[in-house]
């Protein structure tokens, strides 16, 4: 909507009998202060009650008696509505990610929240506009006449922070989920959306959307007498209130407003998720609303300085740990790959996946990254959900999870959805869950290896659980899988699942001799000389001397880049060096790298996909490693330039079109920023650097990883 379809009622937008809500912190820079210049008191909430309840009475008698109420325009509205259906999609570069380690949204440039799985990651989402413009709903906050945008995240917070500029003033919008001690059990479950004055006058249209269980219903919608709103649908609901006037739109099933700010005015929004059966229309008081911002800034900015940081390319390290964090799901410990599904690795294209569930491999290195940043305590609450999840016992391990523990994660297609940019079909669920892949043995072990050196104890029924994936990885080694890149093709014989087996027993070994552990160690040590044998025997191609991606093929791929960071061979082994060029020369543009060659794997599908931001990492690890390190911090710091205007990485980057792709944020990609800095930070310092990732764990003396350290973050 412009400003010439209501600039006759823009007088209306304010009412000259609210004072100013000014604020004494304008950039946010610490902790949100009062908003009001004079104390708020019981009076002053219950004079802006009063205020909503007149305008709501207001416009309702308006809407009896047929005429449009003085304060707002349904209309234009309504052409907002239809323009934004129109709007192509944003790039997945213009969101960025708020969250409460429940769940999740996405905010775009524009000021809208196109992405919203507000109770949990994995549930229907609330707004789904990324995944359908015409109806997939929103909650856009949206300047009039805007000339300019800029954000950012508050410093050391998931905390968003965008300022317009408008042809008549400039506001910031500030977005976040409110964040409290004791809220891995009893969390808020509240999106906060403050809006304030910085310059001038600026005006903004108000658009809310829900649209519950990925857009498949449009909710039931309410609104009491004081003008809290509600929405109801199937197993959701949500409590919406703001100190803007907004009305009900029955046509779109939406609630529409206005608003305007001037120099320290706010006016704030929230959305509360409850149950269905059990909504209660409460309105809370602006300064409980501001007293919750400044708590979500200070919970953030502790769990930040909890860790410790190189200074070299700290600003990149801590977004990335904040969004690990933010990807952890609090009450399980379960980490999720990303907060969104269906995002395509190719524009266009049916590769679109369900990234919202935990993956052993994924948590596995994300662990590593965590504990390369000092935050080990995250460690244990993913060793408790990988054993709750598995009933301690191998025999029970996939290779993914629902954040819960849930075993079934039918994939389904959501025909009614038009996808991002018409990439179809969006999906829930993932059927990789019922994959069979073997490095997952060698990947808790891996994390196992970090937990010792930790200072955890090995409990009789964690050795146990440990032994049984040992056993597993002797048993199954032999075996085909779809491997580290899930193909949906015939299953092969891949070279870096036969690695991770053997990394299974070596980590297996290395426990039993370290602490005496009761297990048949000389069988495991033998068994791990044969896989070993196996793949310098049928994993390395005679011709060319690399090793190469499955047995009996010619082909490489970028899994190949992890054998000298497990510890498999060393950097500078001959193999190593030719895989390295065979790598460069065949996947890589110079600096990014492919996962493999889509046309000769079979994989399973026929279109292409984008260069792997993770594998691209990794390659700088082992040029890294293998001394080549002026180049591979020059690599570095191209990629840290891929990073979007508020420092996230999506999983693919498209060469041609110059954009991320893929579901957005991606885990992977942070967590192997994390590491490649810290491989670099030791590089620089010639200590360890050609060491496993497993032993570059940066474990903090005062903070030893036992159940008291998963008990001491289960009470933040």
């Amino acid at each position: 909507m412009t400003s010439a379809n209501l600039a006759k009622d823009r007088d209306d937008v304010r009412d000259p009998a609210d004072p100013p809500k000014r604020s004494n912190d304008p950039r946010f820079h610490g902790a949100s202060r009062a908003a009001s210049s004079k104390p708020r008191t019981a009076r002053n909430d219950a004079t802006a009650r009063r205020r909503v309840r007149q305008k709501s009475a207001t416009a309702r008698s308006c809407h009896a008696a047929g005429r449009a109420a003085p304060a707002l325009r349904v209309a234009p509205i309504l052409q907002l509505v239809a323009k934004m259906a129109r709007e192509p999609y944003a790039p997945i570069a213009d969101y960025a990610l708020i969250g409460d380690c429940h769940g999740s949204a996405l905010v775009s440039k524009r000021g809208a929240i196109d992405w919203a799985c507000l109770r949990r990651f994995d549930r229907g989402a609330t707004f789904c506009r990324l995944l359908d413009a015409q109806k997939g709903g929103t909650f856009a906050l949206t300047p009039r006449d805007e000339t300019g945008v800029t954000r950012r995240y508050l410093p050391d917070t998931n905390v968003l922070e965008t300022t317009f500029t408008t042809k008549t003033g400039r506001a910031r919008v500030v977005d976040c989920f409110a964040m409290r001690p004791h809220g891995r059990t009893d969390p808020h479950r509240q999106l906060l959306r403050v809006v304030e004055g910085v310059e001038g006058r600026a005006d903004f249209d108000v658009l809310i959307q829900p649209r519950f269980d990925y857009a498949s219903l449009r909710p039931w919608l309410r609104q009491s007498p004081e003008g809290v709103c509600s929405a109801v649908g199937g197993a959701d609901a949500v409590v919406i209130q703001s100190d803007v006037d907004l009305r009900l739109s029955r046509e779109d099933a939406s609630f529409v407003g206005r608003l305007a700010v001037v120099p320290g005015e706010r006016r704030r929004f929230s959305v509360v998720v409850q149950q269905p059966w059990d909504v209660k229309l409460e309105r809370l008081s602006s300064a409980t609303l501001d007293r919750r911002l400044d708590a979500t800034i200070a919970w953030w900015r502790e769990w930040v300085d909890s860790g410790s940081y190189d200074p070299t390319y700290r600003d990149a390290v801590v977004r990335s740990a904040l969004v690990l964090k933010l990807l952890t799901c609090a009450l399980t410990g379960a980490v999720i790959a990303a907060p969104t599904t269906s995002l395509p690795e190719q524009i266009g294209s049916d590769r679109n996946w369900d990234y919202r569930f935990s993956w052993v491999r994924d948590s596995a290195h994300t662990l590593a990254a965590l504990f390369a940043v000092g935050h080990p305590e995250v460690a244990t609450g993913f060793k408790m959900f990988i054993e709750r999840a598995t009933a301690g016992s191998a025999d029970d391990l996939q290779v993914v999870y629902g954040a819960f523990g849930e075993r079934r994660l039918t994939e389904e297609e959501l025909p009614h959805l038009d996808g991002y940019r018409g990439s179809r079909p969006a999906r829930a669920g993932n059927d990789a869950a019922r994959q069979r892949q073997l490095d997952v043995y060698g990947e808790l072990l891996n994390v196992a290896h970090l937990w010792r050196r930790a200072g955890s104890e090995i409990t009789d029924d964690g050795w146990r659980f440990l032994r049984s994936l040992v056993e597993a990885a002797c048993a199954q080694w032999k075996e085909r899988d779809r491997g580290l890149w899930e193909v949906r093709g015939a299953p092969r014989h891949f070279v870096e699942s036969k690695v991770m087996c053997w990394v299974a027993l070596d980590r297996g070994v290395a426990a039993a001799e370290e602490r005496g552990l009761a297990c048949e160690v000389e069988r495991w040590r033998d068994e791990r000389e044969r896989i070993r044998a196996a793949i310098e025997r049928e994993g390395v191609d005679p011709e060319r001397g690399c090793f190469v991606q499955s047995f009996g093929s010619r082909e490489v791929d970028a899994g190949l880049l992890l054998l000298p960071m497990v510890g498999f061979v060393d950097a500078d082994d001959p193999r190593m060096r030719k895989t390295v060029e065979v790598i460069e020369r065949e996947l890589s543009d110079g600096l990014l790298v492919r996962r493999y060659r889509p046309g000769a794997s079979d994989d399973g599908f026929r279109s292409g996909e984008g260069a792997f931001l993770m594998a691209s990492f990794w390659l700088v690890d082992v040029l890294s490693m293998q001394g080549r390190v002026d180049e591979a911090e020059s690599r570095f710091q191209k990629l840290l330039a891929l990073a979007n205007d508020v420092g996230l990485l999506s999983e693919e980057y498209d060469i041609e079109r110059r954009e991320l792709l893929g579901n957005f944020p991606q885990a992977f990609s942070h967590m192997a920023l994390i590491n490649t800095a810290e491989q670099l930070r030791r590089a620089r310092a010639g200590v360890g650097h050609k060491s496993a990732t497993s032993e570059r764990g940066n474990v903090r003396a005062d903070r030893p990883l036992t159940r008291d350290t998963a008990q001491h973050e289960r009470r933040r």
